[in-house]
């Protein structure tokens, strides 16, 4: 890949559900082993924001930027996950199935929520955070992170049996040990990620700490660290670890 070509802008959604006085769980999916980006990997709903999503953006007079991303996150956890996240009034079941099989078709979001007579509360998520790699010779996405609140009583989800291969809730210490273990593996963003997130008791907690961070855009470095190389990020944006070993390091 060129050096010279644009990142690919992408948005990505972290979906809590809260248990009752024990950490939130999270909506993680696991990415087919023969996609080029983060094959076999587990990793957050999400993908690339695509001109219907700039075009909505435009039609409700949102930000250019921060608007069309979180309409790419609201529409790519339906198309993955089958979970209708910002859309007023919630569908039904039947609506549900019919929204996912058009995204899947290729129909443009906008024209199906017409269609259905559905509108997107944007504000319904919550900046995380945006990271942008700096990788030479790769394929980079400039990743803004929303976060949002499970809705309650709606379908299970289901994996879309395309891109992924299966889908689970776990907390985020959950998703980490299993990573430990070696039965799981994550990109060194979605790690980061998970760190931040399993510091939390509720959704409330993890909404709070977002907004008490300016929203900067993370691009990891590498240094060496008394003698050994390791990918590092900013240590004032609230994650609680900053560096990792290179080596050891899935980079995304």
């Amino acid at each position: 890949m060129p050096e010279s070509q644009p990142p690919i802008p992408a948005a990505t959604l972290i979906l809590l559900r809260d248990r009752g006085g024990m950490p939130p769980e999270i909506l993680m999916v696991e990415r087919a082993k023969a996609m080029v980006f983060a094959g076999g990997a587990l990793v957050f709903p999400g993908g690339r924001v695509d001109p219907g999503d700039r075009a909505l953006a435009a039609e409700l007079s949102r930000d250019a930027e921060d608007a069309p991303a979180r309409i790419a996150a609201i529409r790519e956890t339906i198309e993955e996950a089958g979970v209708p996240v910002g859309l007023s009034p919630a569908p039904d079941a039947a609506t549900l199935i019919a929204l996912r099989q058009g995204l899947h078709a290729g129909e443009a979001f906008g024209l199906l929520l017409d269609r259905h007579g559905l509108s997107v509360d944007l504000d319904a998520l919550t900046w995380f955070a945006r990271w942008l790699p700096a990788h030479a010779h790769m394929r980079i996405f400039d990743t803004r992170f929303y976060l949002a609140r499970a809705p309650e009583n709606v379908a299970a989800a289901t994996v879309d049996a395309t891109e992924n291969a299966r889908l689970f809730w776990a907390s985020a210490a959950e998703v980490l040990a299993e990573c430990d273990a070696g039965r799981a593996t994550v990109i060194f963003p979605t790690r980061r990620n998970l760190e931040r997130l399993a510091q939390y008791a509720s959704f409330d907690d993890a909404v709070a700490d977002a907004r008490a961070f300016p929203p900067r855009t993370i691009t990891p470095w590498s240094e060496e660290r008394e003698g050994v190389p390791h990918l590092c990020i900013p240590d004032d944006l609230g994650y609680p670890v900053t560096s990792e070993i290179l080596h050891s390091a899935m980079r995304g």
